[in-house]
């Protein structure tokens, strides 16, 4: 006769001496693998699989995930999200953060860029991170980089400034003879492609580098990592 099929948390239990709300929060964490594989659903029945309890696990509560994502033009938020999985982390993500299912669940972009535009997206599932970022996007400095067609001189620098109406504070600088870097705060890409459009520039490209303190380093497009717990914008 077969064995009878029994839910992972409830095997737990009977193996580690555990109370279920333990069992429950150790699986849903992360903590336990079933056949050497990371399981996080409680329900799992289990009938001779190898159930182990990793060392170190807490039945602490698991903060929410917020990844830092290198979109490429002509991506709407919806294939954002859709790009957000396992397969696409970066390799050599440094940030500390264990990857769990649950991290997929219910995410959100803050800050989005437009159609055309590349770079920088953050992605979470951290209500709090959300309205951060969404109620304090004109007070942190974003860095573009912005290739156009038209007059490259310092007078042209000047007109995209005075468009953007956001002070001496905003830098603007050529880095070649068809890309601006605009680093500052008070405005966001939308603003920046109307500023160059007034000042006779046509935009062929818009990359962000840089959300106040984060910025997207060497991560690929179509990759992700997390932001590590102690990051700040």
């Amino acid at each position: 006769m077969s064995p009878e099929a029994v839910r992972l948390d409830k095997r737990l239990v009977e193996l580690f001496d555990c109370s279920r709300g333990q069992a429950r929060q150790y699986i849903e964490n992360g903590w336990v693998k079933v056949d050497g594989v990371v399981v996080e659903q409680p329900q799992t029945p289990v009938t001779t699989e190898q159930v182990e309890l990793l060392e170190g696990a807490r039945t602490d509560a698991i903060e929410q995930a917020t990844m830092i994502f290198n979109k490429p033009s002509g991506m709407d938020p919806g294939q954002i999200l859709a790009l957000i999985t396992p397969a696409t982390q970066r390799s050599d993500d440094s940030s500390g953060v264990r990857l769990l299912q649950r991290h997929f669940h219910q995410m959100q972009i803050a800050m989005p860029l437009p159609y055309i535009a590349n770079g920088l997206v953050v992605v979470s599932q951290d209500g709090r991170m959300i309205s951060h970022l969404r109620e304090n996007a004109r007070q942190l400095e974003n860095e573009f980089e912005v290739d156009v067609t038209g007059p490259r001189d310092t007078w042209t620098q000047g007109k995209v400034l005075a468009s953007l109406r956001t002070g001496p504070a905003t830098k603007i600088s050529w880095q070649s003879e068809q890309r601006l870097r605009v680093a500052g705060k008070g405005f966001d890409s939308a603003a920046l492609i109307t500023a160059c459009t007034a000042a006779g520039l046509k935009v062929v490209a818009l990359r962000r580098l840089r959300i106040g303190r984060i910025g997207l380093s060497k991560l690929p497009p179509l990759q992700w990592h997390y932001l590590p717990s102690d990051a700040r914008f």
